[in-house]
């Protein structure tokens, strides 16, 4: 079922990624992790459908928040993250996706891994967990190419801050900050190992980012004891088609 959503809010994330909030009246709510699809229509009656994963917990105004990445070669992210305008209309299917979901009624420890865009999902759940006064705590392992392509940088802050169950690491894979403690570089053991929960704890672990990313996270997170039926991942590939 389609359905549409009103364009009430935009925010640029970074220079490349921008957040739509949308007013969609007969939207059925949905759970921290699923995804919608966007359609979009030309003219001449063409049209293109891609996947964006939903930024926002779950809220009675009915808004959803999406956070789109401009790719160079894409077919829909230039028009959302540069075109798009407030009071547009846009086709919208969803809420889609059973498995990567987190729910309130979830106390275990929740680690979450993302690889750049693969924030969006994770932060759907953070988000969820701090609007319904959940007692999960939360450790979040974020790895992305510089500090000018973190997404919610501000907003994870303070919510950092201000909730001592969340936890946020940064692993920086192409520039850090200056007097960062740890060279630029991917996620390795010794990460795992210092900023996930110990699997000992048996936390239920999300994983989402692109398909390299998230296959040797996943392995990484295997290694340090965590078993793979706790561990939950969600992809995407060079055509973005889940952000």
């Amino acid at each position: 079922m389609w359905r549409i959503g009103t364009v009430v809010a935009l925010h640029d994330e970074t220079a490349t990624a921008r957040t739509i909030t949308l007013e969609v009246l007969d939207w059925p709510d949905h759970f921290a992790g699923q995804h919608v699809d966007v359609r979009l229509t030309a003219a001449d009656g063409y049209s293109a459908i891609r996947s964006y994963s939903i930024a926002s917990a779950p809220n009675p105004q009915r808004y959803i928040e999406l956070t789109v990445e401009r790719l160079p070669n894409g077919e829909v992210s230039p028009y959302l993250t540069q075109e798009l305008t407030v009071g547009d209309r846009v086709e919208l299917r969803g809420p889609v996706g059973g498995w990567f979901v987190w729910r309130t009624q979830q106390t275990e420890p929740i680690q979450l891994v993302a690889g750049g865009s693969g924030i969006v999902p994770l932060m759907a759940m953070i988000r969820s967990s701090a609007s319904a006064g959940s007692i999960a705590p939360f450790r979040l392992l974020y790895s992305v190419r510089e500090p000018a392509a973190v997404f919610y940088r501000n907003e994870l802050h303070a919510l950092s801050d201000r909730d001592p169950s969340l936890g946020v690491s940064y692993a920086y894979t192409r520039t850090a900050p200056k007097d960062w403690p740890r060279p630029p570089g991917r996620v390795d053991a010794v990460l795992i190992a210092g900023a996930t929960w110990p699997s000992m704890l048996v936390p239920t672990c999300y994983v989402c980012g692109p398909t390299s990313f998230v296959e040797g996270a996943t392995e990484l997170l295997i290694a340090a004891g965590n078993a793979r039926d706790r561990i939950r991942t969600e992809r995407f590939g060079p055509t973005g088609d889940r952000k």
